[in-house]
């Protein structure tokens, strides 16, 4: 994940970040807080599946329609149970449903962000890709926005100090509770404090953009890499998002 690059705070864990409200006259922070925000309210008004059904068929052909509605099926059966079922149900689907892969070999690009139904289609995607369907499936089925967080981290491998960028999906039961990590690199759905292969970078959602202690915002170039979030909003409107 290329964007890693542009985003370096350091001395972050999961209990110290916070949200970060961009100063006035920060054209570039007020330009990524906008659209993040803009992104929560039209995510969560995103319930028309007759027609995402329909551009979904369209795209992935009829023999890719069980893929659908396994997915729909989910969400409907999520409608009225806590949230600590739903983030169980929604991690465990996304995560046995979708084969890891890498940009480059699913979509001939370095960094793609697909839609949940892109992903869907091809039964495949990045970690980055996992964490958007989650995002995106939970707040269909009432997560509210401001207990869900994407968290860009570095990623421990095996038993040496090097790490990898990842992604992950956090939820929040309270805005000052520790988090649960939903993974696709495991199974289980864990607090962060049992994550200690995990070390947090960057965070945000609907409400905001989240770094360290320091609340000093994004690193330059940043703000233009969340303008992918930008060419997924496009895409997912014309798929019948609304």
């Amino acid at each position: 994940m290329p964007l890693f690059h542009y985003f370096r705070v350091k001395n972050i864990t999961f209990a110290k970040l916070m949200r970060f409200e961009p100063r006035a006259g920060c054209k570039a922070g007020r330009t990524c807080f906008s659209l993040l925000l803009a992104m929560a309210c039209w995510v969560f008004a995103a319930t028309n599946f007759d027609t995402l059904q329909s551009s979904f068929v369209q795209r992935w052909g009829a023999a890719a329609q069980p893929k659908f509605e396994a997915w729909r099926k989910l969400m409907n059966g999520l409608t009225d149970v806590s949230d600590q079922e739903r983030i169980k149900r929604v991690n465990s689907f996304i995560n046995q449903q979708v084969l890891f892969g890498e940009d480059s070999a699913i979509w001939g690009q370095v960094d793609y962000w697909a839609t949940p139904l892109e992903t869907l289609g091809r039964s495949a995607g990045d970690c980055e890709d996992f964490a958007i369907a989650k995002y995106f499936t939970l707040l269909q089925v009432g997560v509210q926005p401001d207990k869900l967080r994407l968290i860009y981290v570095r990623a421990k491998t095996g038993t040496s100090d090097a790490t990898q960028a990842h992604m992950v999906l956090a939820y929040y039961v309270a805005p000052d509770a520790e988090p649960l990590v939903m993974d696709n690199l495991i199974s289980d759905i864990r607090p962060a404090s049992r994550r200690p292969d995990l070390v947090p970078i960057f965070s945000f959602n609907g409400s905001g953009v989240f770094a360290g202690v320091s609340g000093s915002g994004i690193a330059a170039g940043g703000t233009g890499r969340l303008s992918r979030w930008e060419d997924l909003l496009r895409r997912a409107k014309a798929e019948g998002f609304e």
